[in-house]
């Protein structure tokens, strides 16, 4: 098959030829219609922690070819996302014409999402899920356990007002999608309060977003505004969904005493400062613990954990029951795995939101803003 190869020692990745991948107990081969791109993908491949060639990529969306599990059956539309190329570890990713993932890791595509639209979910989806009912405890809008003992779920007498930082990026659209979600299955008031461009506010305050209130975050002053935003009661929980520089102090700046911060890159990465960081109101993890297996990962261990895998499982079976959960507005870029690096990852970036490419004149290579990535293979 073609796929697109890490290439560790030049610090890229190109076209190459290599083997189908063979799917294992429990596990399905599926044929890639279409690929969505993450910031994580550009930055493995622009600074790699994989030291050997291998398929990069996590978001796809295709058909079941192979399963080895009645639970799937041969053409069925499906989607999902793997770990390829983002550790050291040797699993190989979603960037080419065939991809293998667990049968109960990937979920099934309704006939009115179209193949582009669904890779666009699995990946960030998972992340503001995670976020928002793994780590902050919010009541989620689908049933799990968690079994290990730790942190208890808050309840809502009074209602939520949640803060999200970047509303307008990827997990941030989700993020809001599932709070409206879960606050209606769980019967809570919700005020929702963000900060985007003022050229996305149309979008935001519509559903199926529907924020209550927006900040500029160019504005000097919006960590005030989003503090009056809030309301008299303040804002308890939030969400940043950048996570670079200060902006996790800025956003704990928002919350009240004692509020609870999402964030989406670890410390370890070195994305943000930790200078008058409360470290005990923020909460970290990485998408890659619902794949359930050991990850060796940015200057630190993801470790295999039974709760953590239950959850996305959790998650992408209320994903295959017909949920109102919408994909994100998708860019079609065109040129397929041939231009995934000279355009998507220039787009992307190699690691922080100023690291990204400027003077090129195509349409498809405007900035991106409200939009995922997405080609097809």
């Amino acid at each position: 098959m073609r796929a697109l190869i890490l290439d560790p020692e030049h610090k890229t990745a190109s076209v190459r030829e290599t083997a189908k991948p063979q799917p294992g107990p429990g596990e399905a081969l599926i044929r890639v219609h279409s690929i969505a791109l993450n910031p994580v993908d550009a930055l493995y491949v622009f600074n790699p922690i994989a030291t050997t060639a291998r398929v990069v990529g996590a978001d796809f969306a295709g058909t079941v070819v192979e399963p080895t599990t009645p639970a799937l059956k041969p053409g069925q539309r499906v989607a999902g996302f793997v770990q390829g190329a983002n550790s050291f570890n040797e699993r190989p990713g979603a960037f080419a014409e065939y991809a293998v993932s667990p049968a109960d890791l990937v979920w099934a595509v309704p006939d009115s999402m179209t193949f582009d639209q669904a890779a666009a979910v699995s990946l960030c989806a998972l992340t503001a899920a995670q976020a928002l009912f793994y780590r902050l405890g919010l009541p989620a809008p689908f049933e799990w356990v968690k079994k290990k003992t730790g942190q208890a779920r808050d309840t809502f007498p009074d209602g939520l007002t949640f803060f999200v930082y970047g509303a307008s990026t990827s997990v941030g659209l989700y993020a809001a999608q599932l709070l409206r979600l879960a606050a209606a299955a769980n019967g809570i008031p919700l005020r929702l309060v963000g900060t985007a461009s003022k050229k996305h506010f149309d979008m935001l305050k519509a559903a199926p977003y529907g924020y209550d209130a927006l900040v500029d975050y160019r504005d000097p002053n919006w960590i005030e505004e989003a503090r009056q935003a809030g309301g008299a009661s303040g804002i308890g929980y939030g969400i940043d969904c950048i996570s670079e520089g200060e902006t996790v102090k800025q956003v704990l700046g928002v919350l009240g005493e004692g509020g609870k911060l999402a964030i989406i890159r670890s410390l370890a990465g070195g994305a943000w400062s930790s200078e008058g960081v409360n470290l005990n109101s923020v909460f970290y993890g990485a998408v890659w613990e619902g794949l359930g297996v050991e990850i060796d990962y940015q200057n630190m261990t993801v470790p295999a954990t039974e709760d953590t895998r239950r959850f996305a499982v959790a998650f992408y079976r209320w994903l295959s029951s017909g949920t109102a959960l919408e994909a994100n507005p998708v860019r079609l870029m065109p040129g397929g795995l041939s231009r995934v690096v000279p355009d998507g990852f220039a787009l992307l970036g190699s690691g922080s939101m100023d690291d990204r490419a400027e003077g090129r004149t195509e349409d498809w290579m405007r900035p991106i803003s409200g939009e995922k990535l997405v080609y097809q293979v």
